[in-house]
């Protein structure tokens, strides 16, 4: 299988007798349609293969933030770094995001996954530099609480028999709104919106867990990037942004300041 190419292992959905709709990374004028909007899905096999492999670079994405993040938080130099130049590394993180996104059909799967792991690596410093505040009993009670919600909505997005594709709008909005009320208690500085906010980025990322695994397994990603290994990228991103920021919400929920 070429890097250009998605298998044509894509199982009718019978929308109408005698209809056999295809779905090819090739130009064409279905050419980046969404499975699920031909009627197609992809068949067991390829749909756990679209799952697998982006999980596997979530994972080695997380271990990777977390290493750096155990360096940073241990190391004073490395924190007054953290400190002094963190707006610097939200840019630059934004950046990285939004280049992966827009760029994912021009760039080959090897240049995504290398800007995936520069992202992993630095959004640690970060990461390094927040848990530095908390003690390490209210970090692993947030990332063990963390993990089992992302498990649980992970596991229900693959076994649902619902489509969740009329929720992205809805989360969309609701990312917005999350954002916006972030950035206003930065001057209100109120303990209660902080707390509301926390519970709304908990809720909000855990349906958006579901919600991504649903898009990776259908082969929607696929569809647009055409190519499985760029959709692995893609799909790995998501999920190790909506572990992140469910991990950074459930840590301002129960983390006690150290």
């Amino acid at each position: 299988m070429t890097q250009n190419q998605i298998p044509n292992q894509y199982s009718n959905n019978p929308t109408a007798p005698g209809t056999t709709p295809n779905v090819t990374g090739s130009a064409g004028p279905i050419a980046g349609a969404s499975p699920a909007t031909l009627g197609v899905v992809p068949d067991a096999r390829l749909a756990q293969a679209f799952l697998t492999q982006a999980f596997a670079w979530m994972f080695a994405g997380l271990l990777l933030t977390a290493g750096v993040a155990a360096v940073v938080r241990s190391n004073e130099a490395l924190l007054n770094f953290a400190e002094g130049n963190f707006f610097l590394l939200f840019i630059v993180q934004i950046g990285i995001v939004v280049g992966i996104s827009g760029a994912i059909k021009r760039i080959s799967a090897t240049a995504a996954l290398g800007l995936f792991f520069v992202y992993a690596a630095s959004l640690g410093i970060t990461i390094g530099l927040i848990v530095a505040s908390y003690t390490t009993g209210s970090v692993v009670t947030a990332f063990l609480s963390a993990s089992a919600m992302f498990g649980a909505a992970a596991i229900y997005g693959h076994v649902t028999k619902r489509s969740l594709a009329k929720l992205g709008s809805i989360l969309f909005m609701g990312l917005i709104g999350l954002l916006v009320a972030m950035l206003l208690n930065i001057f209100l500085q109120s303990t209660g919106v902080t707390l509301a906010i926390s519970l709304v980025g908990v809720v909000l990322f855990t349906a958006l867990t579901a919600y991504d695994v649903q898009r990776i397994q259908s082969g929607a990603i696929a569809a647009y990037t055409g190519s499985m290994e760029k959709a692995a990228v893609v799909g790995a991103l998501q999920l190790y942004l909506d572990f992140i920021n469910l991990f950074l919400f459930m840590l301002r929920l129960l983390g006690g300041r150290s």
